[in-house]
């Protein structure tokens, strides 16, 4: 079992846990990460937080409701973590292997986690966790007030980097205990523990400093293979209209009339990939206005409005049209997407989604809605059918 504590409170950056990093909220980006390892059998969030709760659910992750009393700022991670299992167990859902992850760590990925979760077991491991090399001088203060060396002998000549001992420093994003070890020690490290070196930095985000610098990395990062997420050999399109469509706004005359706002970079895009690929597309939308008709007419798209439950409705489109769920790429951004968005072969948000988007979409754009963000997504389409 994957298990990532999340309390509600944080004094360093308020409401971190749920604030979107490179597009994605800090918990989603740990639940895809334990949802991509195939040693873990389920993940779940521990919080006392709705909006956590939310996120975390939307991203795939189960949640077990933490008590008020392990919430502070005093309470510990392994608090949390003996709560978890005593839930589960409660549930008749004993496990016999722990990953703690710790979502302030943005950089985890599945293979460290399935690394320490292989190391259980071997020559009697019971504890695990991921680190990286670390070749700084350490220093401490004297009770006399002077410095002294800490890894290294100050009062001699400065040895070269390569001739001190390794040393490591702990990422702190994976931790994997055997539980029957780590229910005796009542902590992490219970008992011969293994080191899991990664190339990870070793990152945690506990200011607004660390959270710039981070999203600086990730925008660098992301950025660069953001066409190339988007995978060949999809074959239809659908849309949401509010929030895709438009930038989510709407003008309300006297007499009731509304229009929105939409974009013509939007409006070529959806032109070029008609022209350039088979890829069917369709606008399915909650909300039954003419507008939504008009932009259809107009780009020449099918649409089906006025679908409270669109998956269903969905599947009846994609049988009308020998397609499976499988073959579809959609784009959403609230909360009546989730269900289509966790259903299909790509899940795609605008940059201003809801976060329960967001965490739900493989692919966050860097546009937003009504702004750009339906002309990316087609020109990564039309690259990824080689008509670029």
């Amino acid at each position: 079992m994957a298990v990532i504590p999340a309390r509600g409170g944080s004094k360093g950056v308020p409401r971190k846990n749920v604030r979107p990093l490179g597009g994605v909220p800090l918990v989603a980006r740990s639940v895809a990460a334990a949802l991509g390892a195939s040693s873990v059998d389920a993940v779940f969030v521990s919080t006392d937080d709705a909006e956590i709760a939310s996120v975390a659910r939307a991203a795939g992750a189960e949640v077990i409701d933490r008590p008020a009393d392990i919430s502070g700022d005093k309470a510990s991670s392994e608090s949390a973590l003996i709560h978890a299992l005593d839930t589960l167990e409660a549930e008749g859902r004993p496990a016999d292997v722990l990953v703690f992850l710790q979502c302030t760590s943005p950089f985890t990925t599945s293979a460290e986690i399935e690394a320490c979760v292989a190391a259980i077991g071997v020559d009697g491991t019971v504890a695990a966790f991921t680190a990286s090399s670390n070749h700084g001088f350490l220093w401490q203060v004297a009770e006399d007030g002077s410095a002294a060396g800490v890894n290294h002998d100050h009062t001699q000549p400065r040895k070269r980097r390569q001739e001190l001992t390794p040393q490591y420093l702990e990422t702190g994003a994976v931790y994997v205990m055997d539980v029957p070890s780590f229910r005796a020690a009542g902590h992490r490290f219970c008992g011969r523990t293994k080191l899991i070196e990664v190339d990870t930095p070793p990152v945690e985000i506990d200011s607004e400093a660390d959270f710039q610098v981070i999203e600086a990395i990730l925008a660098k990062r992301e950025g660069q293979s953001r066409a190339a997420a988007v995978p060949a050999g999809l074959k239809a399109l659908v849309m949401d209209f509010d929030g895709v469509f438009t930038d989510d706004r709407v003008l309300v005359d006297e007499t009731g009339r509304e229009a929105v706002f939409a974009s013509r970079s939007d409006g070529m895009g959806l032109g070029r990939l008609r022209k350039l690929t088979s890829i069917r597309t369709l606008i399915l939308s909650k909300e039954p206005n003419p507008v939504v008709s008009a932009r259809g007419r107009k780009l020449g798209i099918e649409v089906r409005q006025g679908i409270d439950d669109k998956l269903p409705e969905l599947d009846r489109w994609l049988a009308e049209h020998e397609l499976t769920r499988a073959d579809v790429v959609y784009i959403g951004n609230d909360v009546n997407d989730l269900e289509c968005m966790r259903a299909v072969g790509f899940a795609v948000a605008p940059a201003d989604a809801r976060p329960e988007a967001k965490a739900a979409a493989q692919l966050v754009l860097a546009s937003a809605g009504g702004q750009g963000a339906l002309r990316d997504l087609c020109e990564a389409l039309i690259a990824a059918s080689g008509q670029a």
